[in-house]
């Protein structure tokens, strides 16, 4: 047990510290200073096996502390501040916290059996190293339930006591949930032998997402509503889970068919993969309008953009238009609701005057940039890049310019109807004093817009995450792309008048469009290119 142990956490991190290895690598600035031979370098594998130490610890507890806050505690303290049916003071506290706990732990159980998960490292262990099978599920699945006593005692001690559970009680939550973890992995093991088919968690029918949707609609919304699980019954339900999962341990340990589930599920795993990235090329290939393209008197990369426009307009505007009539549908029920509740028009006219910055965060999830460019590399720039001409400073920027263009149109629509509906909401919830205010609406949600298409455009260009199979392989557009999420939702938290935020998206986003051609200009040449 000891040996395949080491060689199955040896493996893992193996495989996480060469990941981190090739992010390195693909960073710009770091890449000229790392070693020929990274691979083989000893002192980066030792940094590398030491932020891989460090994820492993976040990856286990991080994830448990912000379930226990977002997922619990959160709504205690949310429903507890409610009036409904008496719902107030420590007591009720403890009882919605074990409401919520057994639902959702129950639905974590289905959702999160680790051992019918289908990973690459299981994959290499187990089909290509040939590791015995039974002895790999048991190791590494009583690692995983390790982790989850550790991290639900700590967690369940330290918030269950911020929601006025007993010590005992929160001793009793890691244990039920392993325990009833235990128990759908043994329900599970017993349905193979019965049917010899094996499910692995990824693969939820209808009718269990039915369940699972109810079971949240039981965890949240019976709370709301003022019911909730007496804690006495809450309690019981969390003792049978650990008695269930110490009978269902023993069928864990004496089931010998693993090597036949393992080969089922990482089968299932790799003909999925291989399934879906066939359906999204078909789905790509059935939305571009091959006929009817007509003629055009432009030349060059003029001609190229116009027919790739054409050919792939479906692609490139369909979610564009929609997210425009949802917008619009947004604006008209809330002109409509301020109308017959026009005590609340002082409150949307605040919030349209001094939240301006929040839609930094909204126009984040609206832009069409990512696709726009996953569209570009994988209908025409996979194959163009083998050209040289391409490569050009001057071709490349002066198609970077028609496809900022383009992009631009694309989303230039649904901000003009969010901008737009902005300046109306203003106007119908009782208009402002200063009419410049109307103007700067539109513009700074233009000019966001407007930032958002140059952005990703110009990550495009500058670090071409793409490889050869159309698969995201740079870790610096990932942290780019991440650092861009978390700017926008710090903005959230801005608060400013929308004239002078209006003024300072506009020198923002011309500042960075000048940026941007420079930066493309110079360096694209050497960075848009396949990758390995």
């Amino acid at each position: 047990m000891n040996r395949t142990f080491r060689i199955a956490f040896s493996l893992k991190n193996t495989y996480r510290v060469n990941t981190i290895l090739y992010s390195l690598k693909q960073i710009p600035l770091i890449r000229r200073i790392l070693p020929q031979k990274l691979y083989c370098d000893p002192d980066l594998k030792i940094f590398a096996n030491i932020v891989s130490g460090i994820w492993e610890f976040v990856k286990a507890f991080l994830g448990k502390f912000l379930y226990f806050l977002l997922m619990i505690t959160a709504e205690v303290l949310f429903f507890s501040s409610l009036d409904r049916a008496g719902l107030t003071g420590e007591y009720a506290s403890r009882e919605i916290f074990l409401h919520i706990f057994v639902l959702l732990t129950l639905v974590g159980a289905w959702l999160n059996t680790y051992i019918f998960n289908p990973t690459k490292d299981k994959y290499y262990a187990l089909i290509l190293l040939r590791m015995d099978a039974r002895e790999y599920a048991l190791v590494t699945y009583g690692y995983e339930m390790l982790k989850i006593l550790a991290g639900y005692l700590i967690f369940g001690l330290i918030f269950g006591h911020i929601c006025g559970l007993f010590p005992w009680q929160c001793i009793l939550l890691p244990f039920s949930a392993a325990g009833i973890k235990l128990t759908v992995v043994a329900w599970s093991l017993r349905d193979y032998e019965r049917t010899g088919i094996a499910v692995s968690e990824n693969q939820v029918d209808v009718k269990g997402w039915v369940l699972i949707a109810l079971a949240l609609a039981a965890a949240y919304g019976l709370p709301f509503l003022g019911w909730i699980l007496p804690e006495m019954v809450s309690v019981c339900l969390l003792a049978c889970g650990i008695v269930c999962g110490s009978l269902s341990l023993c069928k864990v340990l004496v089931f010998r068919e693993y090597r036949e589930v393992y080969q089922q599920i990482l089968t299932q795993y790799l003909s999925q993969v291989e399934e879906v990235k066939g359906t999204a090329k078909r789905q790509s290939e059935k939305m571009i309008q091959i006929d009817g393209t007509g003629s055009s008197n432009r030349t060059g990369f003029e001609y190229l953009n116009e027919i790739f426009i054409r050919r792939h307009q479906k692609i490139l505007w369909k979610s564009s238009k929609r997210i425009a009539l949802i917008s619009l549908g947004i604006v008209c029920v809330v002109i409509l609701g301020i109308h017959f509740m026009p005590e609340y028009k002082p409150v949307v006219n605040h919030v349209v005057l001094t939240n301006l910055p929040y839609f930094a965060f909204i126009m984040y999830f609206v832009n069409r940039g990512a696709g726009f460019t996953n569209v570009l590399f994988m209908n025409c720039d996979h194959s163009l890049l083998t050209y040289s001409f391409y490569k050009q400073p001057e071709s490349i920027l002066r198609l970077f310019q028609i496809r900022l263009r383009e992009i631009m149109k694309v989303n230039l629509l649904p901000a003009a109807v969010i901008g737009g509906g902005l300046a109306l909401l203003l106007y119908q919830s009782g208009g402002t004093e200063e009419p410049l205010n109307y103007v700067m609406l539109m513009v700074s949600i233009l000019c966001i817009s407007m930032f958002f298409s140059v952005h990703y455009l110009t990550i495009y260009y500058l670090l071409q995450p793409y490889n050869a199979g159309t698969e995201i392989r740079s870790g610096t557009y990932r942290v780019v792309v991440t650092g861009t999420y978390f700017v926008c939702y710090g903005l959230m938290r801005l608060k400013m008048p929308a004239i002078a935020f209006g003024l300072g998206t506009v020198v923002f986003c011309a500042a960075y469009c000048v940026t941007a051609c420079v930066l493309v200009y110079r360096l694209a040449p050497k960075t848009f290119r396949l990758r390995a």
